[in-house]
């Protein structure tokens, strides 16, 4: 009993790392969307700033629309000034010359203020197209290294396939039963738990002393009266008093 119990300690060793092997395996769908989000977010951001300096092209085309217009009424309205008959109609024209003036003025200062944006807009949208080229060769990288690391984990878990095998086929199969079984109502699938200072490593709760002490034997199949896992003694956590 005693070298069937370590046989099934190694099967539950081997079986414990392909779970975690499985688990970090199951994350990688997770970690390549993580990856490809982040460079979707960042086209995003570039994509936005390229809109924006696309409005604000357009902007400056409206200004520099509604500023030929202007000038094409104060030429106009500089013409009649040479044909007007009286003061009043002089000066009304010289005012209305005036207001438009005043508005292509203002017009002016948006467009200026506009080109401002635009050179900023565009200098952001260079530096962010370098940054896109350089998080894309990254993200390309890192890609890379996870694919690798995959491969390596899948290599493992056919190793440990064919190790977990070949040891199942040493335990006896009412005692491999038994470990399924057990393995099966636990919900962290773990069927065999050490003992150390009369204590249960499985649910930390103390055995018996009568069944400690038998324990010591190992010359039977014995369950924790609490968690229902296989018990074994480790000689590794022996302390002075055992």
């Amino acid at each position: 009993m005693k070298r069937q119990l370590e046989i099934l300690v190694k099967l539950q060793k081997i079986e414990t790392e392909t779970s975690g092997i499985k688990a970090e395996l199951g994350q990688v769908s997770q970690k390549l969307e993580k990856l490809d989000d982040e460079l979707h977010a960042f086209e995003q951001t570039l994509a936005d700033e390229e809109s924006s300096l696309n409005e604000l092209k357009q902007k400056y085309r409206d200004y520099e629309s509604d500023a030929q217009m202007n000038q094409s009424r104060v030429d106009k309205t500089t013409v009649k000034l040479r044909s007007v008959k009286t003061n009043k109609e002089y000066q009304a024209l010289l005012k209305e010359i005036e207001d438009q003036k005043a508005k292509n003025s203002k017009i002016e200062d948006q467009m200026l203020e506009c080109l401002d944006r635009w050179d900023e807009v565009e200098k952001s949208i260079a530096k962010k197209k370098q940054e896109h080229i350089e998080l894309s060769e990254q993200l390309k990288n890192e890609k890379e290294v996870i694919a690798r690391d995959v491969e390596q984990k899948k290599k493992k878990l056919a190793e440990l396939d064919m190790t977990r095998e070949e040891i199942a086929g040493m335990i006896e199969p009412n005692l491999l039963a038994k470990y399924n079984t057990t393995k099966s109502q636990q919900s962290e699938g773990l069927a065999v738990a050490s003992v150390k200072n009369a204590v249960c490593s499985g649910c930390n709760m103390n055995i018996p002393p009568q069944m400690y002490n038998e324990l010591h034997r190992r010359d039977a199949l014995m369950f924790c009266p609490h968690c229902h896992r296989i018990l074994y003694w480790d000689e590794t956590t022996m302390t002075k008093n055992e």
